[in-house]
């Protein structure tokens, strides 16, 4: 009797399999290299006596140490997130990595303050690169759903576990030499452009573009000489030089939104700003730097001014803040999928003000032990803020805009944290100033003004992200129901 062929098994679902292990290798890859950039963006902090001795650099050069890689992540931005959507994210991550470890290696080999600032200006710009097409690479590798907020969650932990980390390594590396941190950073990043190169899948926005180079260039211009007023009015915020760089930076900002108008092809979408997730996406992101990046940042140079902490002490309260930071960002993804980014940024804000409040007193009580309680429940604020920030940016914005959406975010992120970090100081070295006697509880005044203002600001984030709201129309609402 004829036997009928034996019918054969379905393959246990390999493509399924594979995306996978695709997706996680995404994850992992653009994850890593986050940290490493956030790493070298945090190293200055402790970093800074030892190149300053280097260098011979006065204090006003000291600022241009600091903010020589904010000024090229704030300018670049946005140009690198335009270019990953219309021309390739992983050509331009690739390219971020591989012009990150050029530029970290020539930071360590610099011979004065100009050649260093120049070389942290280019790792600002290879970190926007890196950062604007994370993003992009994670929301095509993840679909729209729990995948895709844990997949947010850990990129947003690994940009915490740069800022904790990295002036941890800085100060244990600085015992040997400042420029060895720098050159293991350079070391990492090449060998993840080797891996990301192997790994990574092309994606672009199925829209056609080209680079808007005019745009670029005004922008670019717009965003130095905002930054260098800030710089330069650390020294005297009424002076003529002050005065001038603003005005030019209000012009060319001006400027930009012409050029954008007029574009064929604009870097930025000028009609996201009419979408309330956007603007609640933006203006967390800055009140972010404004408030708690800023403050938090000059917090250790004011311990060791007011208490006399050690930079290693300080490095590790830092440390605890955003490790903390960390770890919520990580199980952030716990929360119910109804508790949207909104209402998480919203309590992001307010327990990182609660955070500030309990600080206040401190110092001029001596006791830095008293800013634990506030540097843990902040840490749990920060996480919440990083773990909602790149979703928000992300969902935001129409899904072939993914790498603008996160260009904006950053870029606003960036621009706040530096003039957050000018705001911070001015309040804290001038409103103590009646206490001309004693420098030390003069400065411990003014840092609980700083701490104020900077609660302010937190709470201003927190009213932004609930007030700017999509309003549900007759036709939306009648879609839900369906």
């Amino acid at each position: 009797m004829e036997t009928l062929p034996r019918p054969r098994r379905a393959p246990v679902r390999p493509p399924a399999q594979a995306s996978v292990r695709g997706a996680s290798a995404v994850l992992a890859t653009v994850s890593l290299a986050t940290l490493v950039a956030l790493m070298n963006y945090a190293a200055p902090m402790l970093t800074l006596p030892g190149m300053t001795a280097s260098f011979g650099t006065g204090v006003s050069g000291q600022a241009w140490l600091l903010n020589g890689i904010a000024l090229g992540l704030a300018a670049l931005l946005l140009v690198a997130g335009s270019l990953a959507d219309d021309y390739g994210r992983k050509r331009v991550f690739v390219t971020g990595t591989v012009v990150l470890a050029v530029t970290v290696a020539l930071g360590a080999v610099a011979p004065s303050t100009l050649t260093f600032t120049l070389a942290r200006v280019a790792q600002g710009g290879a970190s926007a690169a890196i950062i604007a097409s994370s993003l992009g690479l994670l929301a095509q590798a993840f679909p729209a759903g729990p995948a895709r907020i844990r997949a947010m969650g850990v990129w947003g932990a690994a940009l915490s576990g740069g800022i904790a980390v990295g002036p941890v390594a800085a100060a244990g590396l600085g015992t040997l030499d400042w420029r060895v941190g720098y050159a293991l950073y350079a070391a990492a990043s090449l060998v993840l452009a080797a891996v990301a190169a192997r790994t990574l899948t092309e994606s672009r926005s199925p829209r056609p573009g080209r680079p808007d180079l005019f745009g670029a260039v005004v922008l670019g211009l717009a965003l130095t000489a905002l930054l260098a007023a800030l710089t330069v009015g650390r020294d005297g915020w009424l002076s003529p030089a002050v005065g001038e760089l603003a005005a030019a930076a209000v012009v060319l900002l001006a400027a930009f939104v012409v050029v954008e108008r007029r574009s064929s092809a604009p870097m930025i979408d000028l009609g996201l700003f009419r979408r309330p997730a956007f603007l609640a996406a933006t203006s967390s992101a800055l009140f972010t730097g404004l408030g708690v990046i800023g403050l938090f940042s000059y917090f250790p140079a004011l311990l060791q001014q007011t208490v006399g902490m050690s930079a290693l002490g300080t490095a590790w309260l830092l440390c605890l803040w955003s490790a903390v930071a960390l770890l919520v960002a990580l199980q952030a993804k716990r929360l119910p999928e109804r508790f949207s980014a909104r209402h998480q940024l919203a309590l992001g804000f307010v327990l990182s003000a609660l955070g500030a409040l309990s600080m206040l007193g401190a110092m001029s009580s001596g006791s830095w032990v008293r800013t634990l309680p506030g540097w843990l429940v902040a840490g749990v604020g920060s996480g919440l803020l990083n773990a909602a920030m790149p979703r928000a940016a992300v969902e935001s914005v129409p899904s072939d805009r993914a790498s603008m959406g996160s260009g904006a975010n950053n870029t606003a992120r960036y621009i706040g944290s530096s003039m957050g970090l000018s705001l911070t100081i001015v309040i804290a070295t001038s409103a103590g100033s009646g206490h001309g006697g004693d420098p030390a509880r003069a400065l411990a005044h003014g840092a609980d003004h700083a701490l104020l203002a900077g609660v302010g600001l937190m709470l201003a984030g927190a009213v932004g992200a609930l007030a700017f709201r999509e309003r549900r129309t007759a036709r939306t609402r009648a879609a839900a129901a369906r």
